[in-house]
C-alpha cells in the first residue's frame, strides 16, 4: 500500500510540473490552472481554411442571382483587356444585367501584376463605394481583386504593411473584407481558393505578395467551359503551376516541424508546411495532372481533360493554400522579376513576360533532387504517380528519379530548355539568388536546409534541363 501511494503521489507531482499545452497534455486534467506552454518550439497544430467553391459547366449564370442573394448594391467587377472580349466576362455580365446589378467595371488588371498595377487597382476601387467585388480571370486577376478589396477597407494602411515581411511589413489583416467572388478562366493559379496575392515588387525585380486568411474568395465559381478559351501554351504554363503546387506542398516541411509555435492562433501562417489533409488534396491533384494534363494541353477542345484540370486547381490550391510551396516558387519570382527580353508564345502583352507557371517549373528536378534525401518516400511516390517504374527503386535514388520524370514530363509538353532559353545565363545567378532570399514566407517551408551557396547550384544546375 504504502508503494502505491509513493507512485500515486509522484504522478501527482508530474502532473503538476508538466507542460499545459495540447501538444504535451491531457486537457481533461488541466482545470482552470493550466498555463502558457513556454516548452514547445514547434507548432503543434493545422488550421485548414479554403473558399466554399460550386463547380458546373455553365455554373456562371448563377452569379447575378449569388449577388442578388449578398443584397449587393454596387458590386466593382475586375478583369483584363484579354478577357474584357472573351466569353467568361460576357457570360457574367449577361447573368448581372439579367438580375438587375449595378457594377462597375475594371479591366485593366496587368498579367503578372506588379506593385504599380496592384495601387492602380486599389485607387479604383477606393475611388467607389463598393459592397462585393468579381473577379473574373486568371490568378492575376483574382489576386488584384483581392489586394483592391483588402485597401479599400484599410483605407488609410500605407501599402507595405500588409506586404509578407520582411519585404513588407506582415501586419496581421483583423477587419473583415468585402465578400469577393472568384470566376477562375484558367487552370493554374488555384487563387479562387486561398488567400495570398501574389505580384512583382518592381524595386526588388523579384515577386513578393500578402498572405492572409482574410483574403480568400467568398465563393469561387469553377465553370470548366472558361477553360476552353486558353491558347496552348497557357494551358501548359497554367498546368504547370498546378503540378509544382501539389509538388511542393506534399514535400514541405511537416507542419509540426515549422517554427515557431504561435502564441495566438492569429499568428499561425497560412502556409503551415505538409500534414494529413493537404496532403489528401495535393496527392489526388497530383494524380489528376498525371492523367489529363498533356490531352488538355495539345486538345484545347477535350472538355474531360480541360474540366479535370480546372478541378486539379482547385484541388491543389486547397493542399497548397493551407500546406504552402517551397523551393520552386520561392526561386521562380526573382526568375519572372528580372526577366529582360523573353516573351512567351500565347500570351498577348507588351511587356517581356515569363509567365508563372514555367519560372516555377524549370528548376523542379534541380529542387527535387536537392530535397529528396529528406523525406525520399515522398519524392518516390510522386515519381511514380507521373509514371516512373518505382519497383527497383532504392531511397538514395528519389531524386534523381523524379528529376529524371520530370524533365521527360517537361520534355513532352515542349517546355524551354531552361533558364538560358527564356534568357538567363550564369552571370545572372548571383542576382537570382539575391532575389530568392527575402522569400522567407516559402524558402523556409522547404524540408532541407539551404544556404546561399545551395541556392547559387540550384540556379546553375537549372541552366539548362535537356
Amino acid at each position: 500500500m504504502a508503494g502505491r501511494n509513493r507512485v500515486a503521489n509522484l504522478l501527482r507531482q508530474l502532473e503538476k510540473a508538466s507542460c499545459r499545452c495540447p501538444a504535451h497534455s491531457n486537457t481533461l486534467h488541466q482545470g482552470t490552472e493550466a498555463a502558457t506552454c513556454t516548452v514547445r518550439k514547434t507548432d503543434y497544430a493545422v488550421e485548414m481554411a479554403s473558399s466554399n467553391i460550386r463547380y458546373g459547366e455553365g455554373v456562371t449564370q448563377e452569379i447575378g442571382m449569388d449577388l442578388q442573394n449578398m443584397g449587393a448594391r454596387k458590386v466593382c467587377l475586375m478583369t483584363d483587356k484579354n478577357l474584357s472580349r472573351l466569353p467568361p466576362v460576357k457570360a457574367v455580365l449577361e447573368s448581372l444585367a439579367k438580375n438587375g446589378i449595378n457594377y462597375k467595371v475594371f479591366d485593366s488588371v496587368r498579367v503578372e501584376p506588379t506593385d504599380s498595377s496592384f495601387k492602380e487597382a486599389i485607387a479604383f476601387a477606393k475611388n467607389e463605394v463598393f459592397d462585393v467585388y468579381v473577379a473574373v480571370g486568371g490568378g492575376s486577376v483574382i489576386d488584384t481583386c483581392k489586394a483592391a478589396n483588402l485597401y479599400a477597407c484599410h483605407p488609410e494602411a500605407d501599402f507595405l504593411d500588409f506586404v509578407n515581411a520582411p519585404i513588407g511589413k506582415g501586419k496581421p489583416i483583423t477587419q473583415s473584407l468585402k465578400p469577393l467572388i472568384a470566376v477562375p478562366t484558367t487552370a493554374g493559379t488555384g487563387s479562387e481558393t486561398t488567400g495570398v496575392a501574389i505580384f512583382d515588387f518592381e524595386k526588388l525585380k523579384a515577386k513578393t505578395g500578402i498572405a492572409s486568411r482574410a483574403l480568400k474568395p467568398t465563393l469561387g465559381i469553377v465553370d470548366p467551359l472558361h477553360t476552353l478559351h486558353m491558347p496552348e501554351r497557357v494551358a501548359a504554363n497554367s498546368g504547370f503551376d498546378v503540378l509544382c503546387h501539389a509538388l511542393e506542398s506534399y514535400t514541405a516541411l511537416p507542419y509540426n516541424m515549422r517554427s515557431p509555435c504561435p502564441p495566438n492562433p492569429i499568428n499561425r501562417p497560412a502556409y503551415q508546411g505538409s500534414n494529413p489533409i493537404s496532403d489528401v488534396w495535393s496527392r489526388h491533384a497530383l494524380n489528376v495532372v498525371a492523367k489529363y494534363m498533356k490531352r488538355s494541353v495539345y486538345d484545347p477542345e477535350d472538355v474531360e481533360a480541360r474540366s479535370n484540370m480546372h478541378l486539379a486547381s482547385v484541388f491543389a490550391g486547397i493542399g497548397f493554400g493551407n500546406a504552402g510551396v517551397h523551393l520552386c516558387h520561392g526561386m521562380s519570382y526573382p526568375i519572372a522579376g528580372n526577366v529582360k527580353t523573353h516573351k512567351a508564345k500565347g500570351y498577348n502583352v507588351d511587356h517581356p513576360i515569363v509567365p508563372h507557371g514555367l519560372s516555377v517549373v524549370l528548376t523542379s528536378p534541380a529542387v527535387f533532387t536537392f530535397t529528396a534525401s529528406m523525406c525520399p518516400e515522398r519524392h518516390l511516390e510522386v515519381a511514380e504517380t507521373l509514371g516512373a517504374d518505382v519497383s527497383n527503386a532504392k531511397r538514395d535514388d528519389a531524386g534523381l528519379l523524379l528529376a529524371d520524370t520530370l524533365r521527360q514530363f517537361l520534355y513532352d509538353l515542349n517546355v524551354e530548355d531552361g533558364l538560358h532559353a527564356v534568357g538567363y545565363t550564369k552571370d545572372d545567378v548571383p542576382g537570382l539568388v539575391k532575389g530568392t532570399l527575402p522569400q522567407e514566407r516559402v524558402t523556409k517551408l522547404s524540408p532541407r536546409e539551404h544556404t546561399e551557396e545551395d541556392l547559387t547550384h540550384l540556379f546553375e544546375a537549372s541552366m539548362k534541363l535537356y
